[in-house]
């Protein structure tokens, strides 16, 4: 088995919560898309990493079914673990930063693959929604505060990976973001926290607190 590291992305502001990235560091033992694509699989993670060049910020995402040219919590959490001011990925180059708690990536709305966004009435709707049926990435949304930009969101990925519930999706808040045009709080999943912030020029930041799992 090859050696990765685990960590938790968008954690609660108290440490928990998070979804789990798999970080491979030496993407070099393992340089086919075909053996990362099955170690990812057996992994089982909604995201795994595999580090190609470490100072560069090199990096190559896969579900366990598919490969991401570029995806939100696996960028947050790589940038976090080589501690890079910058990620190269096949979507583009992604600016990250430490700030206290947080690390923060910029990148691209059009960087993000195709999500429906789909706004409830209430958080508590959100709350209640069982998981659709596979077919259609659902982000499903709600305004907890709008004055002050606070959601509540859940994800759902809509494949036949085992992922029936992303429980923290940086792209999904990236798109959200790009649309209202605004600075957000998310809530997603079971308590995990990601903050955004649009730049100019078409970019916008996603933030949130990482922890190394193992």
């Amino acid at each position: 088995m090859t050696d990765y590291d685990v960590v938790r992305v968008f954690c609660g502001p108290r440490g928990g919560y998070g979804n789990e990235l798999g970080v491979v560091r030496e993407g070099s033992f393992m340089p086919e898309p075909s053996e990362r694509q099955l170690f990812a699989e057996k992994l089982g993670f909604s995201e795994t990493v595999f580090v190609d060049d470490p100072e560069r910020g090199v990096i190559d995402i896969y579900t366990p079914t598919l490969r991401l040219p570029f995806a939100g919590h696996p960028c947050v959490g790589a940038a976090w673990l080589l501690d890079v001011p910058e990620l190269v990925t096949p979507a583009g180059t992604v600016g990250a930063r430490q700030d206290g708690e947080f690390c923060w990536i910029e990148a691209r709305a059009e960087w993000a693959p195709p999500r429906t966004l789909r706004q409830y009435a209430t958080a508590a709707e959100v709350d209640d929604l069982a998981v659709p049926p596979k077919g259609e990435w659902i982000y499903a949304w709600a305004w907890e505060d709008e004055p002050a930009g606070r959601i509540r969101a859940r994800a759902f990925p809509g494949r036949d990976d085992g992922i029936d519930e992303d429980e923290a999706t940086g792209a999904a808040a990236l798109l959200l973001t790009d649309r209202l045009g605004r600075a957000l709080n998310i809530t997603q999943g079971a308590g995990s926290q990601i903050l955004t912030a649009p730049q100019p020029y078409g970019w916008t930041e996603i933030g949130g607190r990482v922890v190394l799992e193992r």
